[in-house]
């Protein structure tokens, strides 16, 4: 039933105890890994785990090029019914999968996105520049999408297959999030928002998203939504 793609760089420390709790989910058919060509030990350690677990699905690319990149590779390659983004990080809580597909098996939602900012469940404290960040652009994303998204950025998405394999996605790195809230708001799908918990990362402990990637988001949000929009109609 469900997919579960994961891109990775550099997360040796982390990545294994992730799979194994996007293994122990009970929906879960396959995860399809993309290590985004890793330079510490991540792709030796999914790899072992990979030749002792049949669900486990692993490519590698030869050239970094980004999570985008990466979830690109990894959405030409499920077969479920429902696939799901989760980060090789410890940021997000797979035990939470239940709520993230339940619209889409209730034939409710073809897109679920997750937020951190609705429902009460716990999250850490941490950067108070980026809360403003994410909460500028998920409004500018919202003015231009008219959706009434509360956390545009959030890794935690849910798509029915057949919906997110049929969507060119271009972005290679961050702007994924962005780009992909534009174009399944353009298609006029069903679209719901489920909280979750987030448990983030300092930058000490290996978090990557910088302002850059936020200003990349900027134009993201004017390529994919206008831009984009104005090139249909010609």
């Amino acid at each position: 039933m469900l997919s579960v793609v994961v891109p990775v760089f550099n997360e040796e420390s982390t990545v294994v105890r992730v799979l194994a709790r996007v293994l122990a989910h009970p929906a879960v058919l396959e995860v399809v890994v993309v290590d985004d060509a890793s330079t510490d030990a991540t792709w030796e350690r999914i790899s072992q785990l990979a030749r002792g677990e049949p669900r486990l699905r692993v490519f590698r690319h030869e050239i970094n090029q980004g999570k985008g990149a990466a979830l690109r590779t990894a959405f030409g390659y499920v077969t479920g019914g429902i696939a799901i983004v989760q980060d090789a990080d410890m940021e997000y809580d797979p035990a939470e999968y239940g709520g993230l597909i339940e619209p889409i098996a209730r034939d409710q939602a073809d897109v679920v996105f997750g937020s951190r900012f609705v429902g009460g469940r716990p999250h850490r404290v941490l950067y108070f520049w980026h809360s403003v960040g994410n909460q500028f652009l998920t409004l500018l994303s919202n003015m231009f999408s008219n959706l009434n998204l509360t956390d545009m950025e959030c890794c935690y998405k849910a798509f029915r297959r057949e919906v997110i394999q049929s969507i060119d996605l271009k972005e290679n790195r961050f702007g994924f999030e962005p780009e992909v809230t534009a174009k399944v708001a353009r298609m006029g799908l069903r679209i719901y928002e489920v909280p979750v918990s987030y448990h983030g990362r300092t930058y000490e402990e290996g978090k990557k998203i910088t302002w850059k990637d936020g200003v990349r988001a900027i134009w993201c949000i004017l390529k994919y939504n206008i831009w984009a929009r104005g090139a249909l109609k010609q």
